[in-house]
């Protein structure tokens, strides 16, 4: 059956047709989004939740290639996900939380490692490019919160998060971890 018919059938509310649809495209999706997750069980998972956004979003297609259009919902569905999970991987701790942190039990061996953190990202700051360099300084060598630097460079907090961001994994591209 031609995909534009079973198109029509799933908008009209033919559940069979969807199924003939997810049998036809299932290995395909999971094709184009396995390379993105690198995990068969995300990938199958992720198949899944797209094949449900396929069908709430069918009623805005266009009849322009059924499966270029299913496969950038799963693309974009899949890179989406991977970034959510780097977000939540990431921690910062603002050195308000840090020093909470190190005043309990092993605040010792804390202090040294910190220290010696500073020191070593000192020495390396002038390899970096001139706007990373004030931001790490800034938070990692004067301790200073997202908020202080903001209104220091008189801009936003998330302007401040962005930059630390970036000089972050501009030191991650950069620097060897064994560098530290």
């Amino acid at each position: 059956m031609q995909d534009e018919i079973l198109v029509e059938k799933v908008k009209a509310g033919d559940e069979q047709a969807f199924r003939f649809l997810i049998e036809r495209y299932k290995n395909d999706l999971f094709k184009a989004l396995y390379p993105i997750l690198r995990n068969e069980k995300d990938a199958e998972d992720v198949t899944q939740e797209v094949f449900l956004k396929i069908y709430y979003a069918l009623p805005e297609y266009k009849s322009q290639g059924l499966k270029a259009w299913m496969t950038r919902i799963a693309i974009n569905h899949a890179i989406d996900l991977k970034r959510k999970k780097q977000r939540q991987n990431e921690t910062v701790l603002e050195p308000e939380v840090f020093s909470a942190i190190s005043q309990t039990g092993c605040n010792t061996i804390a202090l040294l490692l910190r220290k010696e953190q500073r020191e070593v990202v000192r020495q390396r700051l002038d390899e970096m490019p001139p706007n990373y360099r004030d931001v790490i300084y800034a938070y990692y060598i004067t301790e200073k919160s997202y908020k202080q630097i903001a209104d220091e460079q008189e801009v936003e907090v998330k302007t401040i998060e962005m930059k630390l961001y970036r000089a972050r994994n501009w030191m991650k591209k950069h620097w060897k971890e064994d560098d530290f």
